[in-house]
């Protein structure tokens, strides 16, 4: 009996590993790809600085040879009117010689028109690129998330399912190890983040080609471009280090942060969100915060982004052994018998109060919006 029982957690553990290891190698497949558009798209951004450059020569060319044309016509139109006092080599020489610059000029306009051509195909060409990083840096970060379930709801499977204080402990090691990595990669990303500034980069070399060919106008306007890129970065980077660990539940507590998300996301989303705070305004164990923190930010994420909620309620309760969340939206609603099993946010949710030996509820109705209730059991040893 024991060994089949261990024969059926063998099996469990090499099905989990097995399904670990394919989106392993999705992810990086998808990571070789995003690297491979980059590369070409850097080219892309050099070839295309060149072009600009060898347009603007073409265009100085095509302005000097204008000019001698015009002249070699006037002095051709000279020699034709008062040929008499001209001999017929310098008329020959004068035809020959307003030929010549006619052909120079038609030939310069010809590879002109054919570099704008190249121009526009090589920035077709970056548009689409740019596109498909931003589809695989997208997917990536979705597989990111689909790994981080199978790490963080799989490993030691078959601790979580003894003693209620094994699984809290387990629970809270998880979370742990989730925060921990959360962390370095916010420090990662803000420290280096090389991979977006280096299309800015890029277009800094634009604009240096430009105010050395004269062209100030395209100058200033790639400037503008760049800087609104930046803030564009700034803006994302500052983001996603919020989204994987906001710096002031470290520094502040629980209950500053929560009060600072849910105005962030109230303005964001131009939405009513009322927050109420009941019992003790403490700090609590690290591992608490972090886990009453993540509980309440997936549930707003699901009444925004899932049930288009115009008006929220959230309700935090810190009592001496136990914690209580409530939140509850005026959105569309579902059946819950139905997204049950198919919502990570929720299960993702329902793992983690279940890990901390919590109580999760959900009640639902179509159209009349959604009420989440979490109970947590405080205990510290």
């Amino acid at each position: 009996m024991a060994s089949d029982k261990r024969a059926k957690e063998r099996t469990l553990d090499m099905i989990v590993e097995e399904m670990k290891s394919v989106v392993e190698k999705t992810k990086d497949d998808i990571f070789d790809i995003s690297e491979e558009a980059i590369s070409e798209l850097e080219a892309l951004e050099r070839k295309l600085a060149t072009i600009k450059k060898k347009i603007l020569d073409y265009i100085k060319a095509e302005n000097i040879l204008t000019r001698e044309v015009q002249a070699s016509r006037q002095k051709l139109l000279l020699v034709s009117r008062e040929f008499d006092t001209y001999s017929e080599d310098d008329i020959r020489e004068t035809y020959e010689h307003t030929h010549e610059m006619q052909s120079r000029l038609a030939i310069n306009h010809k590879e002109e028109k054919l570099l704008r051509q190249q121009r526009d195909e090589v920035e077709r060409r970056i548009i689409r690129l740019n596109k498909t990083v931003h589809q695989a840096n997208d997917l990536g970060r979705k597989v990111s998330v689909v790994l981080s379930y199978l790490h963080d709801d799989f490993n030691e499977l078959n601790e979580v399912l003894k003693t209620a204080k094994e699984k809290q402990q387990i629970g809270l090691k998880i979370i742990e190890a989730q925060e921990l990595e959360r962390k370095r990669l916010s420090r990662d990303i803000h420290d280096g983040p090389a991979q977006m500034l280096a299309n800015i980069l890029l277009r800094s070399e634009i604009i240096d080609l430009s105010v050395k060919g004269g062209n100030i106008t395209e100058a200033v306007s790639e400037l503008k471009n760049v800087r609104g890129n930046i803030r564009s970065v700034l803006r994302e980077v500052r983001r996603i280090i919020y989204d994987l660990r906001p710096m002031a539940l470290d520094d502040l507590g629980i209950i500053p942060t929560v009060k600072k998300h849910v105005s962030t996301m109230a303005e964001t989303y131009n939405t009513h969100i009322e927050l109420q705070l009941i019992g003790e305004e403490k700090r609590l164990e690290s591992n608490y915060e972090v886990a009453v923190f993540r509980l309440i930010q997936e549930s707003l994420q699901n009444a925004l982004k899932h049930a288009e909620a115009t008006s929220i309620y959230v309700t935090l309760q810190i009592e001496q052994d136990e914690i209580t969340i409530v939140v509850q939206d005026n959105g569309k609603g579902f059946r819950t018998d139905e997204t049950k099993n198919s919502s990570f946010g929720l299960m993702g949710m329902k793992e983690r109060v279940e890990m901390l030996n919590g109580h999760f509820q959900i009640n639902s109705t179509l159209g009349k919006g959604t009420t989440i209730k979490i109970i947590l059991p405080y205990i510290v040893e």
